[in-house]
């Protein structure tokens, strides 16, 4: 993976992001078919037009909020 990739991801872990965003981010960037509709979630969705956008602002819009 390139740095990039793997900084974002790094980051995004970090900061407590939801994991369908990360997954969607991932597969959006990485070029992979979206998942199957009954399994698309807004986070991932999201996830996935930023990943193919190659953007990372907008990550703290899906930081896990703590219990």
């Amino acid at each position: 993976m390139d740095k990039a990739y793997r900084d974002a991801v790094t980051q995004m872990d970090e900061m407590g992001v939801q994991s369908d965003y990360i997954i969607g981010w991932q597969g959006g960037y990485l070029g992979h078919p979206l998942r199957e509709e009954q399994r698309l979630t807004e986070a991932y969705e999201a996830g996935y037009a930023d990943g193919q956008a190659k953007t990372i602002d907008n990550f703290a819009n899906w930081v896990e909020a703590e219990a």
